[in-house]
């Protein structure tokens, strides 16, 4: 238990800068308002029904409770692996952060039927699609799952 309680202690930390930052969004924002911030980014509220990329957003309603099952079973794969590879740094940090992300979309889509962005970068009228710190945390880990296992080859040449 000791190996995996720092991590699991991270995705905490991730789910709750996701879920106060929505919060907080939502406290000042209306559905849809804009706020440029700079030349290439906005603070927009906006609501994804879909996963990356809004994602079966416009299916019927039945994705909503797919993702939720999606959701929960990564967390829990996620947390075993933690339990059994917790001493491995860089690996079980980008488990974490998946984890604290995943945990923060399951959360919107409980409580609100879907998930809330607001992170809108932008370049020359192209928008790349709003997210939220849940989505950061995801695509981070990812990268850092990635980094460890070119690592991981590396080190076995």
């Amino acid at each position: 238990m000791q190996k995996v309680a720092p991590w699991l202690g991270l995705a905490a930390v991730i789910v709750a800068v996701d879920q106060l930052s929505k919060i907080a969004i939502e406290r000042v924002f209306h559905y849809g308002d804009v706020h440029p911030v700079t030349g290439f980014f906005n603070l927009v509220l906006t609501y994804n029904k879909g996963a990356a990329f809004s994602f079966l957003a416009s299916a019927s309603g039945w994705q909503k409770q797919f993702f939720i099952v999606i959701g929960i079973l990564a967390s829990l794969v996620i947390v075993y692996l933690l339990a059994r590879h917790g001493t491995q740094r860089l690996f079980s940090l980008a488990l974490a952060m998946i984890l604290g992300g995943a945990i923060g979309n399951v959360i919107d889509r409980i409580v609100h039927g879907h998930v809330i962005d607001f992170l809108d970068f932008h370049y020359a009228g192209w928008h790349w699609p709003a997210f939220n710190v849940a989505d950061s945390a995801i695509v981070c880990g990812a990268a850092l799952l990635i980094l460890d296992e070119l690592l991981r080859v590396r080190r076995s040449k």
